[in-house]
């Protein structure tokens, strides 16, 4: 049997290091969730300028905020403005404009596969480590 100090403070290190990885996989888990709501925020408007292109004269609906829309008649479906975040926003060729937002989401994909296979890598640290702790919690508690 070990010394029952070094146990304990072994145990609290060991259980002060899992709560660390459990907060680092959840804020990576919430980071994730965000990229996955741009991501599919990027497809949407994808679809939207590959469905308006060449539609000049046709009524649509425009969000205005709480479930309310604006009916109104596209008047140029050729350009469109396109933001680049941080507050700036361009005027681009409908075809510009879906390249940019293809970058844009290429971008996103690869960052989101980058953060999911860290949360693995967390995810199965923590999985390993935890019985070990869960062990060592036992030894100490029959110490006692």
């Amino acid at each position: 049997m070990g010394d029952p100090m070094e146990d304990r403070q072994r145990l609290e290190s060991m259980v002060n290091e899992l709560n660390a990885y459990q907060q680092q996989a959840e804020v990576l888990q919430q980071q994730i969730d965000s990229l996955n709501a741009t991501i599919t925020e990027l497809s949407v408007a994808m679809d939207t300028l590959s469905t308006i292109k060449g539609e000049d004269n046709k009524e649509t609906l425009v969000p205005i905020g709480a479930g309310s829309f604006l009916i109104t008649e596209l008047k140029n479906t050729e350009d469109v403005i396109i933001g680049l975040g941080a507050g700036v926003a361009v005027k681009k060729k409908i075809d510009d404009a879906k390249d940019t937002i293809t970058e844009q989401k290429t971008e996103l994909e690869e960052l989101r596969e980058k953060m999911s296979a860290d949360l693995q890598k967390i995810t199965q640290y923590i999985m390993k480590k935890s019985p070990e702790a869960e062990e060592l919690m036992k030894q100490i508690e029959g110490e006692e």
